[in-house]
């Protein structure tokens, strides 16, 4: 019994040592990340280990090189690296991770965070990676409730909504206000131009005028990048933190997305992102925000507001086989037709899914049915 004791109480103390310490108090986050395969270097992911460690948070490095204050995974190559990442998630041994690509299921897309020049002001951008729907209007009204979702839980209690002035703007911010007639509690930002709106311009953008951007994913992609690399010639990613963690319902794993250009800065503070995501439970805040949606019929208004109409291909019942392991990738599908050519492949009794690789839309098939998957979309024209 004393020697139980004894543990409480030296993990106490240690605890309020290394909050004295850091400025942070409780348990640690425990937050991996794959070193390998940075433009910078393997160094450069090691040095963002060492500067999020000193903010509090119990870094896991998976990798070659070891550092004070991090605990190294040793791995031999980027591809051992992912699977050691995604077992360490699996069976709860980190509370997050950190990696440079990551291929989510369609219905989850991240939340990216930069730091504006016009004011210093940060800003969510919804959304950067991934794909929240294969319908463009869907995607973009899901990535607002994604952007409040990662808003809250980094303590913005009720975080103003913009909509990027792209192609579907004006549907999008039809479909939220609708929501907000229903009940739903969402805040909408003002533009920093003289006549106003929550639709942002370029300006807006630069200025921070709302705390959470709306766009599509490739265009919030594209900002990322141009935010956090503009003083640098864009080939090192100095300023932000990074493209953000993968959100959607039931979607449970935290998962941070950084890039191959992404300096330390930016990779630490995505870790130290993570840490906070993790403080304030993220997957807690994501629930309830759901589930306040859903009341206020998110369902019937994403269906009212889709802007895909249906081949009759796609209306055919289609009976997905038996799940197998899915390990082969497919690559070079138009997203828009990512569904369609999963259900072509089911169709012919091979069992597939679609997801987000790191250079886009990928359908993952099992190793074996690998060659009659790809014979089967080249004939039906879903890749050359």
């Amino acid at each position: 019994m004393a020697s139980s004791i004894e543990k409480v109480i030296a993990s106490t103390f240690m605890e309020m040592a290394q909050g004295l310490e850091s400025g942070q108090y409780g348990r640690r986050p425990k937050i991996a990340l794959t070193g390998m395969g940075s433009e910078h270097g393997e160094e450069n992911s090691m040095q963002a280990a060492v500067m999020a460690a000193k903010q509090g948070v119990d870094v896991y490095y998976i990798g070659t090189l070891e550092a004070e204050g991090v605990t190294t995974i040793k791995v031999t190559d980027d591809e051992e690296g992912h699977k050691k990442m995604e077992d360490m998630l699996k069976n709860k041994e980190i509370d997050g991770a950190v990696t440079m690509h990551f291929p989510f299921p369609i219905g989850v897309s991240t939340v990216g965070r930069v730091v504006t020049p016009a004011k210093g002001k940060e800003m969510f951008i919804a959304n950067t990676t991934g794909t929240s729907s294969t319908d463009r209007i869907e995607g973009m009204i899901k990535n607002a409730v994604y952007g409040v979702i990662a808003a809250k839980a980094c303590g913005i209690a009720k975080p103003t909504v913009g909509i990027l002035n792209v192609d579907g703007a004006r549907q999008t911010e039809k479909a939220l206000k609708e929501l907000q007639s229903n009940g739903y509690d969402i805040a909408f930002a003002e533009s920093g131009r003289a006549d106003g709106g929550c639709v942002m311009r370029g300006n807006d953008v630069l200025q921070a005028s709302p705390d959470i951007l709306v766009t599509d994913s490739l265009t919030g992609n594209i900002l990322v990048k141009m935010l956090s690399s503009f003083n640098t010639g864009g080939s090192f990613e100095a300023t932000g933190f990074g493209y953000g963690p993968g959100i959607g319902e039931g979607y449970d794993e935290l998962v941070m997305i950084v890039s191959r250009a992404s300096g330390a800065p930016v990779i630490a503070n995505a870790i130290c992102y993570a840490a906070e995501l993790v403080r304030n439970k993220v997957s807690d805040v994501a629930k309830r925000e759901f589930d306040a949606v859903k009341k206020c019929g998110f369902k019937e208004v994403l269906a009212s507001y889709k802007t895909v109409a249906k081949p009759a291909a796609a209306e055919e019942e289609v009976k997905e086989p038996p799940k197998e392991i899915v390990t082969a990738q497919i690559a070079g599908i138009e997203v828009m037709d990512l569904e369609d050519a999963v259900r072509a492949l089911w169709k012919i009794e091979i069992y597939a899914e679609s997801g987000m690789g790191c250079t886009g839309p990928i359908i993952r098939v099992s190793e074996a049915n690998l060659a009659k998957a790809e014979e089967e979309l080249k004939k039906a024209g879903y890749i050359n």
